[in-house]
């Protein structure tokens, strides 16, 4: 868990939660990617939103989620949006 907590974006708590999911390292975590990621979240925790999601994919870029390219953040959008049909 310390090591995902020194990721970008990842604080202890959002740490937790992916421990209790199996995402347990940065590794994982990059090699999963942030929306395999999320469902997994999701599943465990139905009010992960989207921010968390954001926040995911910062971390695997290493990059502070509010630097996300408008590109990214809207099919990222597009994909939370998606699950909540």
């Amino acid at each position: 868990m310390a090591e995902l907590v020194s990721m970008m974006n990842i604080g202890r708590e959002m740490a937790k939660k992916l421990d209790s999911v199996g995402i347990c390292s940065a590794e994982e975590l990059i090699r999963m990617g942030a929306q395999q990621a999320f469902l997994k979240l999701k599943d465990r925790y139905p009010n992960v939103c989207l921010v968390h999601l954001y926040a995911l994919e910062g971390a695997v870029c290493g990059v502070e989620f509010n630097t996300l390219s408008e590109g990214r953040k809207r099919e990222l959008k597009e994909f939370s949006d998606f699950l909540k049909r």
